[in-house]
């Protein structure tokens, strides 16, 4: 089973944000150790305790200092830029890291109606465009428009001796069709989603439509999981990331808190119940219990690939939770 990481660039109560991307970096470090398969970056505006807002950016920092994990965007909310802009980064990206570099393509706002308002006042109008947003940027990343388009002569360079792959990035029926129209690998977001997310990627797979003769559909399932030695401890490193989920709802701006002052969080009955309904969509627990959960979502999604999403105060846990899920798939 390919294992891959998405992470948010999270930051603890402790950490500047500055130590939190550091972390990051160190996380993919260990992926690449570890033999994860791709590492991606999520993109995050006006979100406390995020640090994740230009992707690009990071991705350049984290492939400068690992070799050959495949790194992206999980993703770029792209109704947010113009295509050609995306294809210019992305082929820089791809260029300095060759064949290395995926690019991840969202539709969400990603932030606060503030920012989307800063970032671009046709947000909404550019959602409604979607579909030929997407297929603008392929055109540009492969090189393929026609010769009658206003942009065929028109490059983003530098060209990339092998282009990024495009993935979308979606939790519904029309992602997932939008994906297949345009023969993009699909990237299902399970652990923000309450939609029946085999139907979706069966769909998806149905629908495919092959860019060329190579091109084959490609989904890959993102989950939220925390793993430890015993039970008891993952609950608990996963209690701090609850316990942060609650406390924005609350219009509560800090980091990741400690287990402790997790813990120590008092919640309403209303929220005691929220937080069981968050677990319920989580993986926790051992690296037994954790790897049966994973292979059974593989075969219930029919997916090729699981990508994990783990926050933890500690970047100790953190690492230490994917250590243990890497070695017990591969060992066993």
């Amino acid at each position: 089973m390919k294992l891959s990481i998405l992470d948010q660039a999270p930051i603890s109560k402790n950490q500047t944000p500055q130590e939190a991307l550091q972390a990051s970096m160190k996380l993919a470090q260990a992926a690449e150790e570890l033999g994860y398969t791709r590492f991606w970056v999520a993109e995050h505006h006006d979100l406390p305790g995020l640090a994740s807002s230009a992707p690009e950016v990071i991705l350049g920092y984290i492939g400068a200092n690992t070799n050959k994990i495949r790194i992206g965007s999980g993703a770029v909310l792209l109704p947010h830029y113009k295509p050609y802009k995306i294809a210019e980064v992305y082929n820089m990206l791809a260029t300095l890291f060759p064949d290395r570099i995926d690019v991840g393509i969202g539709r969400a706002p990603g932030g606060s109606a503030e920012a989307t308002e800063a970032l671009n006042d046709q947000f909404l109008q550019q959602v409604w465009n979607m579909p030929s947003l997407v297929e603008e940027l392929l055109h540009f990343l492969h090189r393929d428009f026609p010769s009658d388009h206003k942009f065929a002569k028109l490059t983003a360079a530098p060209v990339p001796e092998v282009p990024p792959v495009p993935w979308l990035l979606g939790t519904s029926k029309k992602s997932a069709l939008l994906a297949a129209k345009n023969g993009m690998a699909y990237a299902f977001g399970q652990f923000m989603s309450d939609n029946v997310g085999s139907e979706i990627i069966q769909e998806y797979r149905k629908n495919f439509q092959r860019r060329s003769p190579e091109h084959s559909p490609s989904v890959l399932l993102t989950v939220s999981a925390y793993c430890a030695e015993t039970t008891e401890k993952a609950h608990e490193i996963a209690l701090s990331s609850l316990i942060w989920s609650i406390s924005k709802g609350r219009g509560e701006a800090s980091g990741v808190p400690s287990i402790e002052e997790a813990k120590d969080y008092p919640l309403s009955e209303k929220e005691k119940e929220q937080l069981e309904i968050m677990k319920r969509n989580m993986i926790i627990g051992t690296p037994s219990e954790v790897k049966e959960r994973l292979i059974q979502m593989k075969d219930q999604y029919n997916v090729d690939e699981i990508m994990i999403v783990t926050i933890t105060y500690s970047p100790e846990d953190k690492i230490q939770s994917y250590r243990l899920i890497a070695k017990e798939i591969r060992d066993k």
